[in-house]
């Protein structure tokens, strides 16, 4: 049975609901006081895990999608990656905000400091890239440029990941799965990803006049 595109907007609602849960239960968790004292570094702690959940279950779209046939899936990893995106805006914008105090001296000395906000703002960059060229139009305005760019999720899936490792103390078992889990993710497109990085390296090395002349022809 193939899925019909009332199916997709049904899984598309439920894709709603359920982040939208997720952002009310943790703005009920600290209004409550659920978090304790100083809710801080959890709500930093659940937003950074709330877009690293997204981004991997984007990514786990295709491949479910490819294994069971079901190719309008596909149709829902723009509206999961959007999601993936706010979550890491919310955890950035708490991190800046709520722990900083958007000190933007005070940030740049953190970062500088602590290598692992480096990922995480590689990453974020990356989602705030894809976010802005996820629309159709664009797309189309973009061509083949789009896929090339759109490819730099899989930096994201890894370095998120990395991210999380680097900036726990003493928990890792955690940030561990999932870079376990990003990595089997990234693995089941290795031969994409080869091709990917194949055709970058082959733009790179190739003199001006000569990608000139493949445009023309």
């Amino acid at each position: 049975m193939s899925l019909k595109p009332k199916h997709i907007l049904g899984l598309k609602v439920v894709i709603h609901i359920g982040q939208l849960f997720s952002f009310t239960w943790l703005v009920f968790a600290v209004i409550n006081g659920h978090l304790g004292a100083d809710p801080v570094q959890p709500i930093i702690h659940f937003t950074g895990k709330a877009a690293l959940n997204t981004l991997l279950i984007t990514l786990l779209v295709s491949p479910v999608a490819k294994r069971f046939k079901q190719g309008q899936l596909i149709r829902t990893r723009r509206l999961l990656g959007l999601y993936s995106f706010a979550w890491a805006v919310i955890h950035l914008t708490a991190f800046a905000w709520l722990d900083l105090a958007l000190e933007w001296q005070l940030i740049g000395s953190e970062i500088v400091k602590r290598p692992y906000l480096v990922l995480g703002a590689i990453v974020w960059v990356i989602l705030l890239l894809l976010a802005i060229t996820s629309t159709q139009a664009i797309q189309r305005r973009m061509g083949k440029k789009w896929q090339q760019l759109h490819n730099w999720v899989y930096i994201a899936a890894i370095l998120a990941p990395i991210h999380y490792y680097w900036s726990v103390k003493s928990e890792i078992l955690e940030p561990g799965i999932y870079i376990g889990c990003a990595l089997i993710l990234l693995w089941i497109r290795k031969d994409k990803i080869q091709r990917w990085i194949n055709m970058s390296t082959a733009n790179k090395s190739s003199p001006p006049n000569t990608r000139s002349k493949h445009k023309t022809s």
